[in-house]
């Protein structure tokens, strides 16, 4: 089992930068890729941010390319999502999710966090 809790979400102004990070117990993350997914109100929740299990694959939703950029620290058994020029469209709940030998978002994920709250004002 693999226990993901998130942190660093909040409220900012659009333009701003927040960092969330997700921390895992449990077990090792070295053998799982790692996702933030991202819910808006009256939404379904979408994909945002992928890195295979090796780190050498990321991939990004076309809307945050450019300005999301995800990382891990297997070290620390943590994935990064560092957002920024956030815009109000951003705005959700974040959450990461792992799987074992993920490579990408159609890959399935069969641990998830909590989520953290990001709300960005225009």
């Amino acid at each position: 089992q693999v226990q993901l809790v998130e942190s660093g979400g909040g409220s900012v102004q659009a333009g701003d930068s927040l960092r969330l990070s997700c921390a895992a117990s449990g077990r090792t993350l070295r053998s799982h890729g790692l996702g933030w997914f991202r819910q808006a109100p009256g939404k379904e929740r979408d994909f945002v941010a992928t890195i295979s299990w090796s780190g050498g694959i990321t991939s990004y939703a076309d809307s945050v390319k450019g300005r999301f950029t995800i990382s891990r620290d297997d070290a620390k058994n943590t994935v990064y999502l560092q957002m920024s020029s956030l815009k109000p469209e951003d705005t959700g709940v974040y959450y990461c999710a792992a799987g074992v030998l993920a490579v990408g978002p159609g890959s399935t994920y069969a641990y998830w966090g909590q989520g953290t709250q990001v709300t960005v004002s225009s």
